[in-house]
């Protein structure tokens, strides 16, 4: 039999295992304008307004956009099938798939923005989210402020056409509203609030001023392994729910989500879902980007000069799986404040099996990409904590030096390999290319190293004998000297 394609009108023939939307989606109101649907979009913040519509909420729903040319495949998909997707949630015992209404129109906004610049304006869009990518705010990582010469800050940029949308709201008079951001930045709230009003400020000083006294934008922190799609996904629909989707999202069962309690105007009432509402963050993300997305940059670079393609095959690997150990408890830990209501040591553990969880098949690969704008914000705040109060920086040094080897795109035993797509490759990559013949060079990239950490003879230290140690002895046998007084077990392969 034919698998069905996604469509309203093809809801009711669902096969009774999937969960399609069982609301009328026609009486959803789109009170949500969200920039940047890929798949952790769809797999976080889509589920839980799905979840309010399911519960008879219907205030809150979706309206997508992409700015980018490549949107374009997106929107293909998603308008091809009114906006339906399916999320297929992968646990290490059970695969379940649900089919998630919540989204109900897309704009692409290229080339032409005026559609988009109209919803934000629009009454009844009391919230602007976006998922853009830790690379993709018009931020200096270094000072937090706006950065003008940034190409993220170019006309038809997201933050440009938030800015146009919020000038047309203004001149009509329109009630306050939210930037939520919900990208893996720390301060998301205060970055946003830094690329708007940078945007604003070029594009009209007194849209600024506007900004400013009716425009909240709260801080968050969000999670869930969410891999890039693949035909696998798509065939494994097709076989077992009969369901041709063009664009499903794959997914682990666990989400997590903070929400710092800063609205402009009205909220989704999120206390009614597992959603954390709170006066303060900042101690939510900080354990969340230096643990999780930090441990996943550890385990990346280290799978990639390794030869392995898979995250479960990465933490099955004795030495792999030592040097995330290893760098989670003994320094990324150790440099975070207390966090209310969570047990951290927990929470490692809960972390090692979900980056073990043989069901996501998460790519290493994906775990590579963007290095140039996940490290300065995962993993050199836990540096700097440590280089100012004199801890340990042996494992951070490490983790550093797998990256600058994994960017000359060889193995640790010669075989050549494609980098995942990075917005600076070139610089990187000429930064790393230089090292072999100088390795504490490589701490001069200011486009990651501040003038601080290029300065610092500690870090030049950790980071040096690191990345002579992987070029002369071997990545295992430089991860089994790093870890071997610390009580974790490695390989002997």
């Amino acid at each position: 039999m034919e698998p069905t394609r996604l469509s309203s009108a093809g809801l009711s023939d669902l096969d009774a295992t999937v969960s399609p939307p069982p609301y009328d989606r026609s009486a959803l109101t789109p009170s949500i304008v969200h920039i940047g649907v890929g798949g952790f979009h769809r797999s976080h913040l889509a589920t839980y307004v799905d979840e309010l519509c399911r519960a008879g909420n219907t205030d809150w729903a979706i309206l997508g956009a992409g700015v980018l040319p490549g949107d374009a495949a997106m929107a293909d998909a998603l308008l091809g099938q009114d906006t339906l997707f399916t999320v297929i949630e992968r646990g290490a015992e059970e695969t379940s798939a649900t089919v998630i209404g919540s989204m109900v129109g897309y704009i692409h906004a290229h080339p032409d923005p005026a559609e988009l610049i109209s919803a934000i304006a629009a009454p009844t869009t009391q919230i602007v989210s976006l998922t853009v990518t830790e690379g993709g705010y018009p931020i200096d990582d270094a000072s937090g402020e706006f950065d003008a010469e940034s190409p993220n800050a170019a006309p038809g940029s997201a933050f440009a056409l938030i800015a146009a949308g919020l000038e047309q709201r203004m001149v009509d008079g329109g009630a306050p509203v939210t930037i939520m951001s919900c990208d893996n930045i720390m301060a998301n709230g205060a970055a946003t609030r830094a690329a708007t009003l940078g945007v604003a400020m070029q594009l009209n000083p007194e849209l600024a001023g506007w900004i400013a006294g009716n425009v909240a934008f709260p801080n968050s922190m969000v999670d869930r392994i969410t891999p890039a799609t693949s035909d696998d996904d798509r065939v494994w629909l097709a076989d077992n729910h009969s369901i041709a989707d063009a664009w499903p999202v794959a997914c682990e069962p666990f989400r997590q989500w903070v929400i710092e309690d800063d609205f402009a105007g009205a909220r989704p009432p999120f206390e009614e879902l597992d959603i954390i509402i709170t006066d303060d963050v900042q101690p939510y993300e900080h354990m969340k980007l230096q643990l999780l997305n930090a441990g996943h940059s550890c385990l990346a670079y280290a799978a990639a000069l390794l030869g392995i393609e898979l995250v479960h095959d990465a933490m099955a690997d004795p030495d792999v799986l030592a040097f995330v150990r290893a760098f989670l408890d003994n320094e990324a830990k150790t440099s975070l404040e207390p966090v209310p209501g969570l047990d951290v040591d927990e929470y490692i553990e809960i972390l090692i099996e979900r980056f073990s969880n043989p069901q996501i098949r998460d790519q290493v690969a994906r775990l590579c990409s963007d290095g140039s704008g996940k490290l300065p914000k995962f993993l050199l705040p836990t540096v700097r904590t440590h280089l100012a109060a004199g801890g340990p920086t042996v494992l951070g040094g490490l983790l550093l030096a797998t990256w600058c080897q994994y960017l000359l795109g060889v193995t640790d035993d010669g075989q050549p390999f494609e980098l995942a797509p990075d917005p600076l490759n070139d610089i990187i990559t000429a930064a790393a290319a230089a090292s072999v013949g100088d390795p504490a060079s490589f701490l001069t990239l200011d486009v990651v190293f501040d003038d601080a950490l290029q300065s610092d003879s500690t870090l030049q230290q950790s980071f040096v004998a690191a990345l002579e140690s992987v070029r002369t002895q071997g990545l295992r046998s430089t991860i089994r000297n790093a870890t071997g007084g610390l009580g974790v077990a490695t390989g002997n392969n």
